[in-house]
């Protein structure tokens, strides 16, 4: 009886051995198996492309000068319809023509300085807004323009507010071609850093698509747009 207790013993001993090691060589397996399936490379794409702009704003801006407050708002009008003609006669519909009001200045106002040299009392500024997507018709007009300035109309375009803006407003149409391009890219490049590596590139960890940007293609051609996005992908890799 003792000896088969002792065989039993012996064979419990033998198993819980074995046991261990089978477990040891699976927990080893399992780590290494986890450890190769975290192995990952990160990448980035570029989808860059350039289109027109569908959208132009076309501040004409308009300085005036006079002692008579009458007669400075009759120059004002007076100007004013000249550009609006020009305008509507240049193919530019009557609907895309917006006329602000006239910023006055009185020089016998102002609280501070001496208006004793001063030539004229009564300064302003008028702009009429062109908002068009006939973009191309409207800079034609643009260089047309100075026409109206040997009638005597004195333009201002030196500052902000009478800057040109041009607007790309169908990125929405445009994205999903973009998008898939910067992910093609970007698995190229993760294709050629696994075969450099020895590895078989495998499927997507994660994902993320950068924001889209739109820009001047240069300083001279703002109505050209550069629109441009950056994918960044990580992928799982496998020997």
């Amino acid at each position: 009886m003792h000896n088969m207790s002792k065989a039993t013993a012996m064979i419990l001993g033998i198993c819980t051995i074995i046991g261990l090691l089978g477990l040891g060589y699976l927990l080893k397996t399992a780590a290494l198996e986890y450890k190769q399936f975290e192995r990952s490379v990160t990448v980035k794409g570029l989808s860059e492309r350039e289109y027109p702009a569908d959208i132009v704003i076309w501040p004409i801006q308009f300085a005036f000068a006079e002692n008579d407050l009458t007669k400075l708002y009759a120059l004002v009008d007076s100007s004013s319809v000249k550009i609006q003609n020009f305008l509507k006669d240049k193919g530019i519909d009557a609907s895309e023509i917006t006329l602000g009001s006239p910023a006055i200045t009185d020089k016998s106002a102002q609280q501070y300085g001496s208006d004793n040299n001063v030539r004229f009392r009564y300064t302003g500024v008028q702009t009429i807004t062109v908002y068009s997507k006939n973009v191309e018709n409207v800079r034609q007009v643009m260089s047309a323009l100075s026409d109206l300035g040997k009638e005597g109309i004195v333009f201002t375009g030196d500052n902000y507010q009478a800057q040109v803006e041009y607007i790309f407003t169908q990125l929405n149409d445009v994205k999903p071609a973009m998008i898939e391009e910067a992910t093609n890219k970007a698995r190229e490049v993760a294709e050629k850093f696994a075969s450099d590596s020895h590895s078989r590139l495998g499927k997507i960890k994660q994902a993320s698509q950068g924001q889209f940007s739109i820009s001047h293609r240069d300083k001279n051609n703002p109505h050209i747009k550069s629109v441009r996005v950056v994918s960044t992908v990580e992928y799982y890799l496998a020997d």
